[in-house]
């Protein structure tokens, strides 16, 4: 699938020298809590810097008044239209890890829970048990036998792992069984079309049996399905943008969408820190880097608002070792909201701000929700940082005669 945008870019984009940084600060939009939300309580004094120096708005990643998943929320940031392009978490979670999906394969996420004596989930995430924990229960569940598919159970991290059956006559046309919500039992997994009834039997004979094993396994006594997938196809950004990207993305999902649309994968460590010093290291052997943080969404999720804070200010300590280097463009945003009133996505728009030599500043002077609000571009569709960063990159050439 192609979209008629990415023939506009096609046709404008030229290839140079210039680098440009997208650093995305995963769940960054919040709500007030005493008066401010999260970015606003944190100090942030390098990230000021950048605003005063640059331009800012808000984004909607999908469209007002949704809550987009991780998925689509990062193909909007990357150009790709995610009401065109849809990406099931079960593809990414697998092109996370490594896994070639395969055409007659079928992936989906797991999250691994929690469930009470009555079968009611307690806890969606099983106390984010720990990814040793997680390994020792996939090598349980992958003596598994299904009728008609040969499986495999990978880790990916803490509490999430994924799950693929390969075999003929699969479709991803199915409900998730995790209801993300607690208080009520899994969902059954249900064909929503007629070609995927063979699916859907496979993957409750999977679950009952799952269950039997995982029963005496508390906190991580069930597993939750969600995100069905088979191997998507996507224009890679070298085609639509003449990019030579790289990502560096401590957490697997986000190396998994990465990966998709074509960006070398760089092999990074887990602190903040070493993901900076990740983006020094290899700052010129590519041109377009996408710098992924993961702690500020896990503790907006969490309902941990401190947390959050904090995560926002290690960030801004590590953004000298970005301005040093110098890039055309930076951009910071998040991918979507996650407010830690709410434990959640959420539907709120998403604080952005871009830093250049070409920018005309407009006058802010915070990176926050309320500062953004009143930047000169205004609330506009994610899918615009992507020309916006080309254009501050100096990597558009002019549109017609």
């Amino acid at each position: 699938m192609k979209s008629r945008s990415f023939d506009l870019m096609n046709k404008v984009a030229v290839p140079t020298k210039s680098k440009v940084v997208l650093l995305v600060i995963d769940g960054l939009g919040g709500l007030p809590k005493e008066g401010k939300t999260e970015l606003e309580k944190a100090s942030t004094p390098h990230l000021d810097e950048l605003a005063k120096k640059g331009i800012s708005g808000m984004t909607d990643p999908v469209g007002r008044g949704v809550t987009p998943g991780s998925g689509p929320a990062h193909l909007a940031l990357f150009g790709y239209d995610p009401l065109e392009f849809e990406i099931g978490r079960g593809a990414l979670a697998a092109a996370g890890i490594g896994f070639e999906l395969g055409p007659d394969d079928l992936a989906a996420r797991i999250n691994f829970a929690t469930v009470d004596k009555e079968g009611k989930i307690t806890d969606r995430r099983a106390g984010r048990i720990s990814s040793e924990k997680n390994k020792e229960l996939c090598l349980l569940l992958e003596k598994i036998k299904t009728e008609d598919a040969e499986l495999f159970v990978k880790t990916v991290k803490e509490h999430r792992a994924v799950l693929i059956f390969r075999g003929a006559g699969l479709s991803d046309e199915l409900n998730d069984s995790d209801p993300q919500v607690t208080g009520v039992p899994p969902r059954v997994v249900e064909a929503l079309s007629a070609k995927a009834e063979k699916a859907a039997r496979v993957v409750n004979n999977f679950l009952r049996q799952a269950e039997e094993i995982l029963k005496e396994h508390a906190p991580a006594n069930m597993i939750l399905l969600r995100g069905f997938a088979q191997h998507p196809r996507l224009p890679s950004l070298e085609e639509i943008y003449r990019l030579r990207p790289a990502a560096i993305a401590a957490y697997p999902m986000y190396r998994g969408i990465a990966r998709l649309v074509g960006m070398e994968i760089l092999t990074t460590g887990e602190k903040i820190e070493e993901e900076f010093q990740t983006l020094k290291d290899n700052f010129h052997s590519y041109d377009f880097f996408y710098l992924h943080i993961k702690g500020s969404d896990s503790a907006g999720e969490d309902g941990d608002f401190q947390r959050k804070v904090r995560v926002i200010e290690e960030v801004d300590r590590n953004i000298p070792i970005l301005t040093d280097l110098c890039p055309e463009a930076i951009a910071v945003t998040g991918d979507h909201s996650t407010p830690a009133v709410l434990k959640a996505h959420s539907w709120h728009a998403v604080p952005f701000l871009l830093s250049s030599p070409w920018c005309r500043p407009d006058g802010g002077e915070r990176f926050s929700e309320e500062a953004c609000s009143r930047g000169s571009l205004g609330r506009f569709p994610a899918l615009e940082v992507m020309p916006l960063l080309m254009a501050h990159g100096r990597k558009l050439a002019k549109y017609g005669a």
